[in-house]
Protein backbone atom coordinates (compact mmCIF):
# COMPACT_ATOMS: atom_id res chain seq x y z
CA UNK A 1 0.00 0.00 0.00
CA UNK A 2 1.46 3.10 -0.80
CA UNK A 3 2.31 5.82 1.61
CA UNK A 4 4.09 8.84 2.71
CA UNK A 5 5.55 9.76 6.34
CA UNK A 6 4.15 13.07 7.65
CA UNK A 7 5.21 14.00 11.25
CA UNK A 8 3.02 15.38 13.06
CA UNK A 9 3.88 19.03 14.90
CA UNK A 10 1.19 18.15 17.51
CA UNK A 11 2.47 18.85 21.34
CA UNK A 12 2.49 15.64 23.10
CA UNK A 13 1.72 17.14 26.23
CA UNK A 14 -1.01 16.54 27.89
CA UNK A 15 -2.65 16.16 31.79
CA UNK A 16 -0.23 13.96 33.34
CA UNK A 17 -2.95 12.74 35.71
CA UNK A 18 -5.01 11.79 32.65
CA UNK A 19 -5.14 7.47 32.54
CA UNK A 20 -2.97 6.00 30.35
CA UNK A 21 -5.47 4.82 27.40
CA UNK A 22 -6.92 8.45 27.08
CA UNK A 23 -3.67 9.89 27.26
CA UNK A 24 -2.87 7.55 24.23
CA UNK A 25 -5.77 8.04 22.39
CA UNK A 26 -5.40 12.02 22.91
CA UNK A 27 -2.48 12.10 21.92
CA UNK A 28 -2.77 9.67 18.44
CA UNK A 29 -6.00 11.70 18.18
CA UNK A 30 -4.61 14.85 17.66
CA UNK A 31 -1.42 13.83 15.69
CA UNK A 32 -3.79 12.21 12.77
CA UNK A 33 -6.01 15.25 13.01
CA UNK A 34 -3.01 17.72 13.06
CA UNK A 35 -1.74 16.12 10.03
CA UNK A 36 -5.12 15.98 8.16
CA UNK A 37 -5.39 19.24 8.27
CA UNK A 38 -2.17 20.80 7.47
CA UNK A 39 -1.17 18.33 4.56
CA UNK A 40 -4.74 18.60 3.45
CA UNK A 41 -7.08 15.57 3.15
CA UNK A 42 -7.05 14.28 -0.49
CA UNK A 43 -10.19 12.67 -2.24
CA UNK A 44 -9.89 8.52 -1.10
CA UNK A 45 -7.21 9.64 1.09
CA UNK A 46 -5.81 8.52 4.55
CA UNK A 47 -4.07 9.96 7.77
CA UNK A 48 -2.88 7.33 10.35
CA UNK A 49 -1.59 8.74 13.79
CA UNK A 50 -0.50 6.70 16.36
CA UNK A 51 1.01 7.04 20.00
CA UNK A 52 2.68 4.63 22.11
CA UNK A 53 3.02 4.64 26.16
CA UNK A 54 4.66 2.58 28.86
CA UNK A 55 2.60 2.00 31.77
CA UNK A 56 3.83 0.78 35.16
CA UNK A 57 1.38 1.18 38.29
CA UNK A 58 -1.03 2.10 36.17
CA UNK A 59 0.82 5.55 35.40
CA UNK A 60 2.32 6.49 31.88
CA UNK A 61 6.21 6.77 31.84
CA UNK A 62 6.58 8.51 28.37
CA UNK A 63 9.71 9.27 26.63
CA UNK A 64 13.23 10.06 29.56
CA UNK A 65 14.77 13.53 29.08
CA UNK A 66 18.17 12.15 29.36
CA UNK A 67 20.43 9.18 30.22
CA UNK A 68 19.72 9.57 34.21
CA UNK A 69 16.09 9.64 33.54
CA UNK A 70 16.20 6.98 31.10
CA UNK A 71 18.03 4.45 34.13
CA UNK A 72 15.36 5.40 36.85
CA UNK A 73 12.66 4.18 33.92
CA UNK A 74 14.61 0.88 33.62
CA UNK A 75 15.50 0.36 36.92
CA UNK A 76 11.84 0.54 37.60
CA UNK A 77 11.04 -2.14 35.01
CA UNK A 78 13.55 -4.38 35.61
CA UNK A 79 12.20 -7.97 36.32
CA UNK A 80 8.36 -6.51 36.38
CA UNK A 81 5.51 -6.70 34.13
CA UNK A 82 4.46 -3.62 32.68
CA UNK A 83 2.20 -2.82 30.17
CA UNK A 84 2.80 -0.98 26.50
CA UNK A 85 -0.20 0.58 25.15
CA UNK A 86 -0.52 1.78 21.37
CA UNK A 87 -3.33 3.95 19.82
CA UNK A 88 -4.44 4.20 16.22
CA UNK A 89 -6.54 6.73 14.53
CA UNK A 90 -7.28 6.78 11.12
CA UNK A 91 -9.03 9.59 9.42
CA UNK A 92 -10.53 9.58 6.37
CA UNK A 93 -12.80 12.48 4.56
CA UNK A 94 -16.01 9.56 5.18
CA UNK A 95 -15.03 9.85 9.30
CA UNK A 96 -12.75 8.37 11.53
CA UNK A 97 -11.87 5.13 13.31
CA UNK A 98 -9.94 4.31 16.50
CA UNK A 99 -8.37 1.86 18.05
CA UNK A 100 -6.26 0.53 21.07
CA UNK A 101 -4.08 -1.84 21.75
CA UNK A 102 -2.65 -3.07 24.43
CA UNK A 103 0.29 -5.79 25.39
CA UNK A 104 1.75 -6.75 28.42
CA UNK A 105 5.65 -6.91 28.77
CA UNK A 106 7.65 -8.94 31.13
CA UNK A 107 11.16 -7.59 31.51
CA UNK A 108 14.35 -9.55 32.76
CA UNK A 109 16.47 -8.66 35.44
CA UNK A 110 18.36 -5.92 34.63
CA UNK A 111 21.88 -6.22 35.91
CA UNK A 112 24.47 -3.20 35.72
CA UNK A 113 26.37 -4.68 32.95
CA UNK A 114 23.40 -4.77 31.04
CA UNK A 115 22.13 -1.32 31.97
CA UNK A 116 25.48 0.22 31.15
CA UNK A 117 25.73 -1.29 27.51
CA UNK A 118 21.92 -0.67 26.85
CA UNK A 119 22.21 3.40 28.09
CA UNK A 120 25.77 3.42 25.61
CA UNK A 121 23.69 2.57 23.11
CA UNK A 122 21.28 5.74 23.12
CA UNK A 123 18.40 3.87 21.80
CA UNK A 124 16.44 5.43 24.72
CA UNK A 125 16.46 8.31 23.43
CA UNK A 126 13.03 9.09 22.12
CA UNK A 127 11.40 6.01 22.91
CA UNK A 128 8.22 5.70 25.72
CA UNK A 129 9.66 4.09 28.71
CA UNK A 130 12.96 4.43 27.54
CA UNK A 131 13.53 0.81 25.24
CA UNK A 132 12.61 -0.25 21.75
CA UNK A 133 12.01 -3.64 21.47
CA UNK A 134 12.27 -3.78 17.80
CA UNK A 135 16.13 -2.69 18.49
CA UNK A 136 18.98 -3.85 20.99
CA UNK A 137 15.80 -3.16 23.65
CA UNK A 138 14.86 -6.42 22.49
CA UNK A 139 17.73 -8.39 25.27
CA UNK A 140 16.04 -6.53 27.81
CA UNK A 141 12.54 -8.64 27.54
CA UNK A 142 11.67 -12.22 28.87
CA UNK A 143 8.47 -12.27 27.29
CA UNK A 144 5.46 -10.61 25.71
CA UNK A 145 1.73 -11.15 26.11
CA UNK A 146 -0.20 -9.95 23.37
CA UNK A 147 0.74 -8.34 19.95
CA UNK A 148 4.50 -7.79 19.46
CA UNK A 149 4.03 -4.92 17.02
CA UNK A 150 2.13 -3.06 20.12
CA UNK A 151 5.22 -3.00 21.51
CA UNK A 152 6.79 -1.49 18.49
CA UNK A 153 4.18 1.05 18.50
CA UNK A 154 2.13 0.57 15.52
CA UNK A 155 -0.53 -2.70 16.23
CA UNK A 156 -0.42 -4.00 12.35
CA UNK A 157 -3.58 -5.88 13.10
CA UNK A 158 -5.53 -3.49 14.29
CA UNK A 159 -4.59 -1.05 11.54
CA UNK A 160 -5.30 -3.53 8.72
CA UNK A 161 -8.88 -3.79 10.78
CA UNK A 162 -9.00 0.22 10.52
CA UNK A 163 -8.24 0.11 6.76
CA UNK A 164 -10.66 -2.63 6.20
CA UNK A 165 -13.37 -1.05 8.18
CA UNK A 166 -13.06 1.60 5.29
CA UNK A 167 -12.43 -0.37 2.30
CA UNK A 168 -8.90 0.84 2.48
CA UNK A 169 -7.12 -2.48 2.50
CA UNK A 170 -6.17 -4.79 0.58
CA UNK A 171 -5.85 -2.44 -2.42
CA UNK A 172 -7.81 -2.93 -5.31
Amino acid sequence: MPFRVVASEEDEQSDPALPADERVMLHARGKAHEVATRAGMRAGGAVLGADTEVVVDGRALGKPADAADARRMLAGLSGRTHQVMSGVVLVTPDGTDEALAVADVRFRDIDGPLMEWYLGLGEWRGRSGGYAIQGAGAALVDSITGDPTTVIGLPLGDVAALLRARALFPPA
